[in-house]
């Protein structure tokens, strides 16, 4: 990506409070330099100007915070995209149902929905450094037992912790950086690293049970070393972004009141984007999780091969992620995004209705491809159709609830694979799809350049696009039979 130039500013606007103390910094000046910063980062408010947006190289403190970022969404990539990988392993260790198993996809949901509800009030009493102290932590919480491969029971309530933490730092990180300079190309950025993550955990994974001969619970160790280098990365990385400095900014952008979770959800593109991510979440890890034990029960794969289908899956959605967040903001998300629902939903039909390995891993590489920007897309809608005190708890909201979809879709598709097959994950998931089309044509804006910016000016509501076009095919019926 190329480094955005140098800005015609002052020190004090750009100089981050929360990275390394600079030569000569007095205590006055620190203060003024935390305020500006936290404006645009604590709070997730922008500033009016879009040249006064938070910049990802601004300072070193903001380089710092930005790839520590990155390397916690390649741990949830890791942590999501493994569980997939090792689910056929940890049915037959346990000798249990794909209903029962799938109760690790299950439980993390609790966790997210938990984030949900908490990320505003964690924000407003700990600020960035509690999302920084509690995410590593309490997916420690909930690794470190599995490596004690405890009785299956055991197995859902530590996930809860995984999910928990997961969740607020989706929601938060996201809140931060969708708030930026750019902020389609780093939310790109952002979520690639989860595909990084996504694509590096199943490979990992399923070469140490099937090359290696160890058993599943082994890859835990690996990811207990690196959810520990994760904290030590994040807590010095936004060590002054504490609840105090938080509150102060909150207050001084909205006229001394605290904006509750409780107002924000009143908005309806909130629960419209939140429903939206739910539904795009859900499509993404039910392919993913399940893609190994389809190849392996469905398509007939070998183990090996079957793993290396994931991976392909996750390494399209990374690419993608990286790449279309470049074209994504140039001809505007609302079209961008309608286009790429439509080619994976053509994508995911023939995964469905070519019975070929080798057809049906070319077809989920390039269905993870067009998947890939939807996520990061989202956000920077919420971003440009709410108001400014909203994004924080709005977007903390959307990303942990959407992040829930991980937790309940692919639950579904174990259950009715009981009775049924695993072959229902293909219509469950193209139905999904043809869900959060529709729910991102209910989102105002139309599909021109720069609408979802017009759309709060001008006063549209959600679902102003639909009825438009409702009403305009009924006039064209109309007239054909008049």
């Amino acid at each position: 990506m190329a480094t955005p130039g140098p800005e015609p500013v002052t020190k004090i606007k750009h100089i981050s409070s929360h990275g390394s103390n600079h030569d000569g910094c007095i205590a006055d000046q620190e203060k003024a330099e935390t305020t500006q910063d936290v404006t645009d980062e604590e709070s997730g408010n922008p500033s009016p100007p879009p040249a006064q947006l938070q910049r990802w190289n601004g300072t070193t403190g903001n380089v710092l915070r930005f790839f520590s970022t990155l390397y916690c969404f390649i741990l949830m990539g890791m942590t999501d995209g493994a569980v997939g990988a090792l689910l056929p392993y940890i049915e037959s260790y346990y000798h249990i149902s794909y209903t029962v198993v799938s109760l690790v996809f299950l439980s993390p949901f609790v966790g997210y929905v938990l984030a949900a509800a908490l990320n505003n009030l964690i924000h407003h009493h700990f600020g960035q450094l509690g999302v920084a102290i509690l995410g590593p932590v309490s997916r420690l919480v909930g690794i470190i037992p599995l490596v004690f491969h405890p009785p299956y029971p055991a197995l859902p309530i530590v996930l809860l912790f995984t999910g928990f933490g997961n969740g607020i730092e989706d929601s938060a990180w996201n809140a931060w950086i969708g708030n930026m300079h750019r902020a389609n190309e780093l939310l790109g950025f952002l979520h690639g690293a989860y595909g990084l993550g996504a694509t590096i955990g199943p490979l990992i994974a399923t070469a140490m049970v099937t090359r290696g001969g160890l058993e599943w619970y082994t890859f835990y160790y690996v990811m207990i070393g690196l959810d520990g280098l994760a904290f030590f990365l994040l807590v010095p990385a936004f060590w002054r972004a504490t609840g105090k400095v938080h509150r102060e900014m909150h207050m001084a952008s909205t006229g001394g009141k605290r904006t509750t979770t409780r107002t924000v959800l009143r908005s309806p593109v909130v629960w419209l984007v939140a429903m939206f991510l739910l539904g795009y979440v859900g499509a993404e890890v039910s392919l993913g999780g399940w893609i190994v034990t389809f190849m392996l029960k469905v398509r007939d794969a070998e183990p090996f091969l079957a793993g290396l289908t994931a991976t392909f899956f996750w390494l399209g959605l990374t690419v993608g992620r990286v790449v279309l967040g470049f074209v994504t903001g140039r001809i505007g998300e609302k079209l961008a995004i309608t286009v790429y629902l439509l080619l994976s939903v053509a994508l995911q039909l023939l995964y469905w209705l070519v019975p070929n390995f080798a057809a049906s891993t070319t077809f989920v590489t390039f269905l993870g491809f067009f998947l890939g920007p939807l996520f990061p897309a989202a956000i920077v809608a919420a971003t440009k159709l709410l108001p400014s005190d909203y994004h924080v708890s709005a977007i903390g909201f959307a990303a942990a609830f959407g992040g829930g979809g991980a937790a309940l879709f692919p639950f579904a598709v174990g259950a009715i694979a009981q009775s049924k097959g695993v072959e229902v994950l293909q219509p469950i998931c193209l139905a999904i799809l043809v869900f959060i089309l529709l729910m991102w044509w209910m989102l105002p804006g139309g599909l021109r350049m720069g609408g979802l910016e017009k759309a709060r000016d001008n006063d549209e509501r959600v679902g102003d696009d639909f009825k438009k076009a409702v009403g305009w095919l009924t006039g064209r019926s109309r007239a054909k039979t008049g």
